[in-house]
């Protein structure tokens, strides 16, 4: 990556505070970048503070931040946590997509980043990824709520991201978004030592259970929250010139291991 492809442009960064967004934000202002950083806590240089879980939440974020004027890009990382799934992984990420694609669109290489997970993997419920994407939230929540082991042991938390992986490959090619210059991929990572991940650390059997089940034979386990960064810093920049619609996984080897060649049969 080339610093003039970061250097002088402004990123949103939602979920600035820790974990993943906060590595990128710092990376991102290591660079020469101007970061507004958006998060649920006011903390580590958060510059707007908004729930995403919450309608008024989601229409804070984008009016604080058109307030701001021009972007290049919008890193939209913030989920995890252990209620909201749904309505923050999402229905939050995409009304701040949606909600500041105007905006973006005003940008000589504007660039777009969504933070999906490898627990976009495991089986999903099908009634609920299609609500997300008909933008149902009451019925995608509701569905949720009557069933709460719908979808395995990854919960609403992988349905969340597998409706997210979709939605970036239906709309990252149309006249709105590609057709606007506009490039918009996910990176999907996999267990990274992160905050939100602290509950697989809290005992050796946890650990070495999930390890098991999602194996990382490149990098180690967990993996690190600037390795992640990195993978978004350059999606993100003007340097990245010809990749969009796509589902990344940056997550030591996880998904081809789990998956192997099953999409190129």
């Amino acid at each position: 990556m080339t610093s003039n492809g970061v250097a002088g442009r402004t990123y949103v960064v939602t979920g600035s505070a820790s974990g993943i967004g906060a590595a990128t934000a710092a990376l991102l202002r290591e660079r020469g970048a101007k970061v507004i950083g958006c998060d649920l806590n006011a903390e580590n240089d958060t510059d707007i503070q908004a729930d995403l879980s919450t309608p008024d939440g989601r229409q804070a974020l984008v009016d604080q931040v058109t307030g701001r004027g021009p972007v290049d890009a919008v890193l939209a990382v913030a989920g995890g946590g252990k209620t909201g799934l749904l309505e923050t992984n999402y229905f939050g990420t995409v009304a701040t997509l949606e909600g500041l694609r105007p905006l973006l669109a005003r940008s000589e290489a504007p660039r777009a980043v969504v933070v999906s997970s490898t627990s976009s993997l495991a089986p999903a419920d099908e009634r609920v990824v299609q609500a997300c994407l008909d933008g149902d939230e009451a019925a995608a929540v509701s569905y949720v709520l009557a069933e709460p082991s719908i979808g395995g042991p990854t919960g609403a938390y992988g349905i969340a991201k597998r409706a997210l992986n979709r939605w970036v490959r239906r709309v990252a090619p149309t006249p709105e978004w590609a057709g606007a210059g506009i490039a918009l991929n996910a990176v999907a990572p996999g267990v990274v030592d992160t905050p939100a991940a602290s509950w697989i650390f809290a005992s050796e059997e946890i650990r070495t259970a999930v390890e098991a089940s999602s194996p990382q034979p490149f990098g180690g386990f967990p993996g690190r929250p600037e390795w992640v960064g990195e993978l978004i810093c350059w999606l993100a920049c003007a340097d990245n010139r010809f990749v969009t619609g796509q589902v990344i996984f940056a997550d030591g080897g996880a998904e081809t291991a789990l998956v192997g060649d099953l999409h190129w049969r």
